[in-house]
């Protein structure tokens, strides 16, 4: 990841709009490596080049497919928070970021996270609503991921007695459970 972006950098002085795109995902990804390692003081390092990256970029873009932008960069701040164990920040944060302008994979995919950061708050019902929310939008995307279908496999062996319905009936369509 350093390498990359050692790389990159001085190219950084007369980025257009494509490099900063790049560059800033780079730290994005990189980011949500050094959170799952649970390096803080790293994925804070990440998330700031990448915010930097994004406020030179001035909005939200979908250049070279990367979905970067300052919206981007809040939704990593989610899942890093969420990667490290920060459950109410994830939840907060992630509840308050608007998505609307973003590709639908990253909507959805920001719905699996701020879904999963709402359960492990017990927050179930919430929970429930933003993942049918991203079921609706993206069904195929919802369907396969993994953790959709660890949530509602939680929320099954979490509950007393059969499952609410509406848990029932995603469970179905996620080939959870027979039926």
């Amino acid at each position: 990841m350093n390498d990359a972006a050692a790389v990159m950098q001085p190219g950084l002085r007369t980025a257009n709009d494509e490099y900063l795109s790049v560059y800033g995902t780079l730290f994005l990804a990189g980011a949500m490596a050094a959170a799952r390692a649970e390096d803080r003081a790293t994925t804070q390092t990440f998330l700031r080049e990448a915010d930097e990256a994004a406020q030179r970029l001035g909005t939200d873009a979908n250049h070279l497919w990367t979905a970067f932008g300052p919206t981007n960069v809040a939704i990593h701040c989610v899942a890093t928070a969420g990667e490290l164990g920060d459950i109410q920040i994830a939840a907060d944060l992630g509840q308050r970021i608007d998505t609307s302008g973003l590709p639908v994979e990253r909507r959805v995919r920001h719905n699996l996270e701020v879904a999963r950061a709402l359960s492990a708050w017990n927050r179930t019902d919430e929970a429930l609503a933003t993942l049918l929310d991203a079921e609706q939008a993206a069904p195929e995307q919802v369907r396969h991921h993994y953790l959709s279908r660890e949530l509602v496999i939680g929320w099954i062996r979490g509950t007393r007695g059969r499952p609410s319905q509406p848990v029932a009936d995603l469970a179905r369509r996620l080939g959870v459970v027979g039926g």
